[in-house]
């Protein structure tokens, strides 16, 4: 056995010195790129500030409830409104605009097509219509909010604005008769909606057209299973939101009678079309960030991943699953029973293939040599949070205790651990797996392990009360409370100002390796997917030559060298 001097040795040093970074410049190379990795830095820096402004009126939102009464603002009428609108702007940014697009349309972009060993997905021209539709819908869709929690605050009216004061869920019959910008609200959500449309379905088709030889179905890496059983509930789940949304548009301006009963509408039908699609758009979160897990886990424990059929098999499960269990989010409407029993049944049986994954990664793990870097780090933490949120979803599973702490705070710390701690987590671990591959910088291997640490002591103490508060009867949604909640409060927003400190650590890494990190390896992890068989970052073309693809965890084929302080590839 011997060592090969490195991953890709068909290219000449003068092909590895340009890279799709530095190929073409100018701004205008990027605005009309076709390339899917620069396409993927710019959803980057656009979902990111959208992440940043979600973050900034979290904090800013657990500062208002620091205490029992108006906090920010003194006066009461204008305190209430300005917080409706924040929490409202919360919400709505970091579900539409962070946590539903960030693993797919980033990091998917970015590896998808080099994990298949392609130079592109299968339509370039599609890919950068997405981005621009998420782009202008983005940019509409923060100015209407923005501007009502501007108006409320300062009272400034901006052209164009109005806000939106009825939460992310747009719940009718409140959304149909309130004053502020609901269609205008409504439109970004459904331009966003098709730039998520528009991006599952180049991804299948990047899968079935696009897999290289050796590569079957069942030797394409886990992340890419995710990202399918992704895109089939983004093509499926999206439109019926948008059909939704149009209703609604029609019941405000057209005043047809839909959800409004005094036009002889039902309310509860809009919950019902709603969460058909959100319920299965939680598995659009979810499952991209189980795919990450699961190559984390393999590389990290130096070990094949456990049980590759079941989590390949289990994400599609969830996909089909995902779609028969939106009454759970009802049991106190008034459906039938025999209807609250059945989505209480189907709920149940949803935490079967997530436990399959769970039981796979942990199984990976026994008996590996794990490494505790960072990615690691952010994959644990996602395990132990995903658990946290899973079991306690088992509790609004089931019909007694989801009427003992329905609309309370248990319902916002369970949200809360599925899709934000879990996402976020996940999405942390494949930013610093990747981010040498896609910069060519390592980051600070300290700062990165301190600032996992520091985010998850955080997470947790923002949220881990709040079950407490919740099953002690603190409502959700509400801006002023009880005094004998307010210990749960302040827990909660010192936990929050730690979470924050913790992610500017992340982005000060970040920043820092742009600057001062040391150029990365091909392969500075060992891992197995072909897009560790290429530069880093990678050239514009991704490799010299279509690779041939073997078993994605066959992880004995890589040796590390200190010398490059990264892994090269066994001869065999």
């Amino acid at each position: 056995m011997t060592i090969a001097t490195t991953a890709s040795p068909e290219l000449e040093p003068a092909a590895r010195s340009r890279n799709y970074l530095n190929q073409t410049r100018g701004l205008r190379s990027w605005l009309i790129t076709l390339d899917h990795k620069r396409i993927g830095i710019l959803y980057m820096v656009a979902i990111l500030g959208a992440f940043f402004l979600g973050g900034v009126f979290a904090v800013l939102l657990r500062t208002e409830l620091i205490s029992p009464g108006p906090t920010l603002i003194k006066d009461p009428v204008r305190a209430w409104d300005f917080y409706n609108h924040m929490f409202t702007l919360h919400g709505a940014v970091m579900t539409f605009m962070f946590i539903i697009p960030a693993i797919p349309a980033i990091l998917g972009n970015f590896v998808l097509p080099i994990m298949l060993g392609a130079k592109d997905v299968a339509f370039p021209r599609l890919n950068l219509l997405s981005f621009y539709l998420y782009a202008f819908g983005g940019v509409f869709f923060v100015w209407v909010l923005l501007s009502g929690v501007i108006e409320s605050a300062f009272g400034i009216k901006l052209y164009g604005g109005g806000g939106l004061d009825t939460g992310w869920t747009f719940y009718t019959p409140y959304s149909t008769s309130t004053s502020s910008a609901v269609v205008p609200a409504v439109l970004g959500a459904f331009i966003l909606g098709f730039s998520s449309i528009l991006t599952g379905l180049n991804f299948i088709a990047s899968m079935h057209m696009l897999r290289p030889k050796g590569m079957t179905w069942f030797r394409m890496p886990l992340f890419l299973w995710a990202l399918y059983g992704t895109s089939a509930i983004q093509i499926l789940a999206t439109p019926v939101l948008a059909i939704t949304l149009l209703l609604l548009v029609a019941e405000r301006t057209l005043g047809v009678g839909i959800f409004d009963p005094a036009l002889g509408g039902d309310p509860v039908l809009f919950q019902h079309f709603f969460w058909f699609y959100s319920h299965p758009a939680v598995y659009i979160m979810i499952l991209p960030a189980m795919g990450i897990i699961s190559e984390v886990v393999s590389v990290f424990s130096r070990k094949h991943i456990f049980g590759y059929s079941f989590i390949a098999m289990s994400s599609i499960a969830i996909a089909l699953l995902g779609f028969l269990v939106w009454g759970h989010h009802m049991f106190t409407s008034g459906q039938s029973p025999v209807a609250n029993a059945i989505f209480s049944l189907l709920t149940f049986t949803v935490s079967i293939p997530s436990a399959i994954k769970v039981f796979n990664w942990l199984a990976t793990m026994h008996g590996g040599s794990i490494q505790l870097k960072t990615p690691m780090l952010y994959a644990i933490g996602f395990i132990m949070l995903f658990s946290i949120g899973g079991l306690t979803g088992l509790f609004l599973g089931s019909l007694a205790t989801d009427i003992h702490v329905h609309d309370t705070y248990f319902v916002v710390a369970h949200f809360h651990y599925v899709m934000m701690g879990s996402t976020l987590f996940a999405f942390l671990a494949g930013m610093h797996y990747w981010w040498p591959k896609i910069f060519g910088k390592m980051y600070n291997e300290y700062l990165g392990r301190l600032a996992a640490l520091v985010v998850f002591v955080g997470f947790n103490l923002t949220f881990m009360v709040q079950f407490i508060a919740g099953a002690h009867g603190m409502p959700r949604r509400y801006a002023n409370y009880l005094d004998e909640f307010t210990i749960y409060h302040q827990i909660s927003t010192i936990g929050s100002y730690v979470m924050a400190a913790g992610l500017v650590m992340v982005a000060i890494n970040w920043l820092d390796s742009l600057v001062r990190g040391r150029p990365a390896p091909e392969n500075p992890w060992g891992g197995n997917t072909l897009e560790w068989q290429t530069t880093s970052p990678p050239p514009t073309e991704n490799f010299a030559r279509t690779p041939t693809a073997d078993d994605p965890y066959a992880l004995h084929k890589w040796r590390y060298d200190a010398s490059i302080e990264g892994y090269v590839k066994v001869a065999e």
